[in-house]
């Protein structure tokens, strides 16, 4: 597994900090139970089988890259359906938001729908060359998960290990994450001490 380091965690200072970075392949969370102190889960859509959250749902989304650099400002539609973020290296439109739906590949039939619902905000992307498409699955739950599941604590060596939870957070994670990520640390703090009150 990797952990999420923000911006505002350069890895260095992770490392530095005593932290270690693995990545391996997890199938369920007692894989992890004989090596660390508490486990926070961040798996997203991975949690239906690591956590046996069913409630957990696939939402796609596709959009393109295009090459637009006359435009300089973000518009979206009401719903949020509809949107063109310039950047710096090319203006992302988009998209779908298709719950349910596990298909990684591009579908041509939401391409030519995104295009034609981007270049009714913006005409002058009729003219625009696409770079790039590609398709992801937001991790969406009717709330965001972020908790202590104590009665499902993993057992190492005889003892528990404590799981936090925090994921789906679906297509609002950029909004979310820095918030949800405090009120799991918050949680990681108060379980900590809570098995050092036991020692």
């Amino acid at each position: 597994f990797t952990p999420a380091l923000s911006p505002g965690l350069p890895l260095s200072r992770f490392r530095r900090a005593g932290g270690q970075v693995e990545q391996r392949r997890v199938d369920n969370l007692q894989d992890l139970s004989g090596s660390f102190d508490i486990i926070v889960n961040c798996s997203g859509l991975g949690s239906r089988s690591l956590a046996g959250d069913v409630s957990v749902q696939p939402v796609r989304g596709q959009v393109l890259k295009m090459e637009a650099p006359w435009l300089q400002h973000f518009i979206r539609d009401g719903d949020g359906l509809t949107y063109i973020f310039p950047g710096i290296q090319g203006v992302t439109i988009g998209g779908t938001r298709q719950g349910g739906d596990w298909n990684l590949q591009v579908d041509d039939n939401d391409t030519l729908g995104i295009l034609k619902r981007c270049s009714s905000l913006e005409p002058s992307l009729t003219r625009a060359r696409i770079l790039s498409s590609w398709v992801g699955l937001r991790p969406d739950r009717r709330t965001p998960r972020v908790e202590v599941e104590r009665e499902v604590e993993v057992k190492k060596g005889g003892r528990s290990v404590t799981v936090v939870h925090n994921y789906g957070h679906g297509g609002v994670g950029v909004t979310l994450a820095w918030g949800t990520a405090m009120e799991a640390l918050g949680l990681v703090k108060k379980s900590l001490q809570g098995n050092k009150a036991k020692l």
